[in-house]
């Protein structure tokens, strides 16, 4: 594989991706803003409303069809949060021309199509057509409202909440419903057009086609975006230190089965400088795997609980443990999930721990370069964090980390919040999940 990247006018960047290894090839645009309370649910909606027609083809019907003359090229709307930059756009793919008849490139035609998409949205009076922004909004708050089936997902989220409560990362990629409900197609094309002349933008492609060839297709097909004045003002409040000189707790009930118990840290001093490979290493010795200290002494030494992991937010300099426990075993999980991160700061890990951490993640670096979706979100990640590393030299990188450098990025952490979802005395029958 082979990696370039170039600006191709004031503020789009292209970051390309030379490969022969898949039968598609895949593209994205992706608009790069501030994750912000009063904005996140009318960022998030955009990309749907823009889906729902452009000038030349109007409706959904009208753009299968095209995509179908494409020969089932896909494109479909995207919002992420990656640290506290909110990232929503398009991700398409489409077929290789060495399988297709003829040799057909469909390049040209697929950036032309998310070009539209994005750039020239079916209008009614120059603004966005309400039926199609009302009908968005409701899908929307569906997906806002729906947080609340998922019991494991919904404590992380109320963590996250709760220990980044001043901070910009405590808010949904979706935004609030409060502020979904007053999404309003005049308001909404207002704030469309100055993202579109203001924001940084972020072209991905991987496939067969050379770098100069698609720089060439993505400046033809983009060549009509507005551009204002920059926002380059974009990025993560990176907080070293627990927010009070305590650890909070925050418990709540709901008519749950199983508890979930979820436990907020800050990564610390270690991200001055972050090294993102031993931080996976770390986590995968702490508590991310079958062979890490979380699951083998909490849940099958133990026998505490139903499940416990661990995950790192590198861009936020965040670690959560997420688990699920017997409602009467708060005080022993939750000890015993700290004393297992003592024992990494005290050194206590075996050559079989560390050897299993570095395999895994190293395998899970390069499994990256056997999806091309994968490939799309990772090169996004790495721009915003103005790196060009590929997955085989962070794999790499990976397998040279000693156990010092574990064992310091574990002395670096700090708990600062613990959050317990306790039930209410009625049993839940949705959540029954036990491993």
């Amino acid at each position: 594989m082979e990696f370039n990247r170039t600006e191709l006018m004031p503020g789009v960047f292209l970051s390309h991706l030379r490969s022969d290894k898949f039968k598609t090839a895949c593209m994205s645009v992706t608009l790069l803003t501030q994750l912000r309370r009063e904005t996140a649910a009318m960022n998030a909606v955009i990309p749907f409303v823009l889906r729902r027609g452009t000038t030349r083809y109007r409706d959904m019907e009208q753009l299968s069809r095209r995509m179908d003359e494409l020969y089932g090229a896909a494109v479909e709307p995207v919002v992420r949060r990656i640290g506290e930059i909110q990232c929503i756009g398009f991700y398409g793919s489409f077929p290789e021309p060495d399988y297709l008849p003829g040799g057909e490139a469909l390049l040209g035609g697929t950036c032309a199509l998310m070009a539209q998409l994005l750039l020239d949205p079916v209008t009614r009076g120059g603004l966005l057509l309400p039926q199609y922004v009302d009908s968005e909004r409701e899908k929307l708050l569906d997906i806002i409202r729906s947080r609340m089936n998922d019991k494991r997902s919904y404590a992380l989220t109320r963590c996250i909440e709760e220990m980044c409560c001043y901070e910009d990362f405590a808010v949904s990629r979706f935004g609030s419903e409060s502020e979904a409900e007053n999404i309003h197609y005049k308001k909404l094309t207002r704030h469309y057009r100055e993202l579109i002349q203001t924001c940084p933008v972020e072209i991905f492609y991987c496939g067969k086609t050379d770098f100069k060839a698609v720089s060439a297709a993505m400046r033809d097909a983009f060549s009509a975006m507005p551009r204002g004045e920059i926002d380059y003002d974009i990025g993560t409040d990176l907080r070293m230190n627990a927010v009070e000189d305590h650890v909070r707790f925050v418990e709540e009930e709901m008519d749950v089965t199983q508890g979930k118990l979820v436990l907020g840290f800050r990564l610390g001093e270690c991200m001055e400088e972050p090294d993102i490979p031993a931080l996976y290493v770390f986590n995968a010795v702490y508590g991310s795997g079958a062979t890490s200290k979380l699951f083998m002494n909490v849940r099958e030494k133990l026998s505490l609980c139903y499940y416990a992991s661990s995950a790192v937010y590198p861009h936020k300099g965040i670690m959560l443990v997420s688990s699920g426990i017997e409602f009467d075993k708060l005080d022993a999980a939750r000890d015993e999930i700290l004393a297992q991160l003592d024992s990494v700061r005290r050194g206590e890990i075996t050559d079989d721990e560390l050897r299993s951490a570095k395999k895994s993640v190293a395998s899970d670096l390069r499994a990256v370069q056997d999806s091309i979706g994968e490939l799309e979100g990772f090169y996004l990640s790495q721009a915003l964090d103005g790196l060009d590393y590929g997955p085989a030299e962070l794999a790499a990188l990976a397998e040279d980390v000693t156990k010092e450098d574990v064992q310091a990025i574990a002395e670096s952490i700090e708990c600062d919040l613990i959050y317990f979802l306790k039930g209410s005395g009625e049993e839940d029958g949705s959540d029954d999940e036990t491993a």
